[in-house]
């Protein structure tokens, strides 16, 4: 049994909330008094996390016994890590492929929060810094990658504040509305000059098994390499890579074509 001060804080609170989480994993199904004999507190206390946890879903009360399991908001958890890791390992290859053809870096992108968050990257045979973007966030309403994820949310499109980063950055509802109307009209997305100035960058959307995009594939470098004349090739490209990606990961284009369409 552990001795912990009572008057925990914050960060001892988040402790044994994930001390709790990990107790019911490994037992099944426990009650308030197993918990905090365990963890070495009050019945109350363990009262009070058990039932923060069980707000989130993340343990779930048995009706018959009254003791906790692991509940519904955990699986969800699992799942969209799952997610995230399947679509980086089964597109690194894809990637490697990509960004030999296009000879720019390629990177695949996740909505996470009100951000795009890099989750791979594979520099481009051009490539001159060894920076790796993987783990940085990046503006939706600025970005390719931003763009797709906004043009495929899965629920309204939220509002924030469109930052202005340069004089051709969207900072307008209905300009942002417009272009992410396009992005599901042709199937992928352009920034020219809108992050920073001289950076041109493309994203397609990548789907799961359900046919919901889950992340976007990208490509960027400076304009002077990617003018606008080979945008649509580079484009081509990129939706057909991504529509491979999202067939490793068990989506069947039921309809024909590259599946870029304005589906959900």
């Amino acid at each position: 049994m552990r001795n912990r001060r009572e008057d925990a804080g914050p960060v001892q609170s988040v402790d044994r909330a994930i001390a709790i989480l990990e107790i019911i994993a490994r037992d099944g199904v426990v009650g308030v008094t197993d918990v905090a004999r365990e963890l070495g507190v009050h019945q109350s206390t363990a009262f009070r996390l058990m039932a923060s946890l069980d707000r989130r879903e993340l343990i779930t009360q048995d009706s018959a016994r009254g003791k906790y399991r692991l509940g519904m908001g955990i699986v969800r958890l699992a799942a969209a890590a799952g997610r995230r890791l399947d679509v980086v390992s089964e597109g690194r290859l894809v990637c490697e492929a990509l960004a030999k053809e296009v000879g720019e870096t390629v990177n695949i992108s996740v909505l996470s929060g009100g951000d795009a968050l890099y989750v791979d990257e594979v520099p481009g045979p051009s490539a001159l810094s060894p920076h790796n973007w993987v783990g940085q966030r990046i503006p939706l309403h600025a970005t390719s990658d931003g763009k797709v994820l906004l043009a495929y949310f899965p629920a309204a499109r939220p509002v924030f504040p469109l930052q202005r980063f340069t004089e051709h950055t969207i900072t307008t509802e209905e300009v942002l509305d417009a272009a992410i109307a396009e992005v599901r009209q042709r199937g992928y997305a352009t920034a020219v000059n809108e992050l920073e100035i001289g950076l041109t960058a493309i994203a397609a959307p990548v789907r799961d098994a359900s046919g919901a995009v889950i992340a976007s594939l990208g490509t960027s470098g400076p304009s002077f390499r990617i003018p606008a004349e080979r945008i649509p090739e580079m484009a081509a490209a990129l939706v057909a890579a991504a529509a491979d990606i999202s067939r490793r990961l068990g989506w069947t284009n039921r309809r024909g074509g590259s599946g870029t369409s304005d589906e959900t």
